[in-house]
């Protein structure tokens, strides 16, 4: 059995090598792809459409900045507005873990006793300022109770993206305070002075009264900032790796044409172990494409002004992850090479398809940026599957266990297509 499993893994390499200019095909056709949409979409990247951005909000104060905050981004059109996370009131330790999952882009925590926080600075202030001491030359850090509202943010999101969304929460939070401040300081003044015309201006700073915090939500204690870098060496691999299917089907059907196939048959040859032995040469073949495109992205990208690619902490995850998709990969070559009758049908068939699943899983526009209905049937792509793989471990600092899941996927795709197939072959040599 090992003998005949040897054979027919040294047939198909040496066919895979013969073939010098499909063999560079595979290799350079993913290497330019990197090359070129990284360099387009590193400025594309940086004016990402705002409109339906997924945030969930989480209000710990039950008080007038919270409630208002809370008004504000519900009624704003940009803001796909939720306060609770599967049906749960969203807490802190929810927030964070949905947008680490990015089910979220964006997270924001209004601290408890915000709002009282907020009247109490004022109320301190406008006794100072009615007192006649100087507050303008007080430090920042002398003022007590500061407020920390806090911004989660999904660490696969592009950081100019973020940039605007925070910058319009910063602006919009800022503008709710400044009326809390106001109606305070104004209610302050009253008790003290009738004739709000002689009141001395307020000197204080604003700044100093609320300050922001930025959380990368990623399991890891180091920034990995998102880039085109970060979407693009992963995305075009995955792709490269599935278009492996278009000679993989056209091996298959080359030999049925060629009849070699049939006289396989006549032999005491299991129809699985034939296929093996292509299925072992395909998946190293994209195993070395996958280093290839690393390495790419770890130091040549570099050397045109891109930021380097960074790998997270798993070589193990990123290993398994591999390894599963380009099961995945194979096993949907062998499907089409099964599935269709000439060399030509398999490729229209295989080029199509695979352009259909890499458009719908995410690989040439992230998924969530799509329409609620389109995200959801990107879940069902295996090339989304390997793409949020990868996610996880160069973005959120994932190891093993958060990519399991979707390796699992991607296996039982292999085994359902090799299942497929199987059965079909069986079915077409009884006819």
């Amino acid at each position: 059995m090992m003998i005949k499993l040897w054979a027919t893994v040294k047939k198909e390499t040496l066919l895979l090598v013969r073939d010098k200019v499909g063999l560079s095909i595979l290799f350079l056709m993913p290497m330019a792809l990197i090359f070129v949409m990284t360099l387009i979409q590193d400025s594309a990247f940086k004016t990402m459409n705002e409109k339906g951005i997924p945030i969930v909000f989480v209000n710990n104060d039950h008080d007038s900045l919270g409630i208002m905050i809370k008004q504000g981004l519900r009624n704003n059109d940009l803001c796909d507005f939720k306060d609770s996370i599967d049906g749960k009131p969203a807490t802190t330790e929810l927030a964070m873990k949905a947008v680490g999952e990015g089910k979220f882009l964006v997270g924001v925590i209004i601290p408890a006793g915000a709002t009282a926080a907020i009247r109490k600075n004022v109320t301190k202030l406008v006794s100072e300022t009615l007192n006649g001491e100087d507050t303008a030359t007080e430090k920042p850090a002398q003022l007590p109770d500061s407020v920390e509202i806090s911004i989660i943010i999904d660490p696969v999101a592009k950081k100019s993206f973020l940039i605007s969304v925070t910058s319009n929460l910063r602006e919009f939070i800022s503008e709710v305070k400044t009326k809390i401040m106001f109606q305070t300081f104004s209610d302050q003044v009253a008790e003290v002075i009738p004739d709000k015309s002689n009141t001395p201006k307020n000197t204080y700073q604003r700044s100093q009264i609320i300050s922001y915090t930025e959380i990368y939500a990623s399991k890891t204690a180091d920034k990995i900032v998102p880039n085109a870098v970060q979407h693009n060496v992963p995305a075009w691999t995955i792709f490269a790796m599935f278009f492996i299917a278009i000679p993989l089907s056209g091996s298959i059907l080359k030999e049925k044409n060629e009849g070699s196939v049939f006289r396989l048959y006549t032999m005491p040859t299991p129809y699985l172990l034939l296929v093996n032995g292509k299925i072992i040469v395909y998946v190293i073949v994209c195993l070395l494409q996958f280093i290839l495109m690393l390495s790419v992205g770890k130091y040549f990208l570099p050397m045109l002004g891109l930021p380097a690619l960074v790998l997270g902490n798993s070589l193990a995850g990123i290993f398994i992850l591999t390894l599963a998709t380009a099961f995945a990969a194979t096993g949907y070559g062998v499907m089409v090479g099964t599935l269709a009758s000439t060399e030509h049908q398999a490729a229209i068939m295989g080029s199509l398809s695979i352009l259909l699943l890499s458009a719908l899983g995410g690989i040439w526009v992230p998924s969530y940026v799509m329409p609620e209905v389109m995200r959801s049937i990107s879940a069902w792509s295996p090339l989304n599957w390997s793409l949020e793989g990868f996610y996880k471990l160069f973005l959120r600092g994932g190891h093993v266990p958060d990519i399991l899941p979707d390796a699992l996927k991607l296996m039982l795709f292999f085994f359902a297509t090799m299942t497929v197939s199987y059965l079909y072959n069986r079915k077409k040599r009884t006819v």
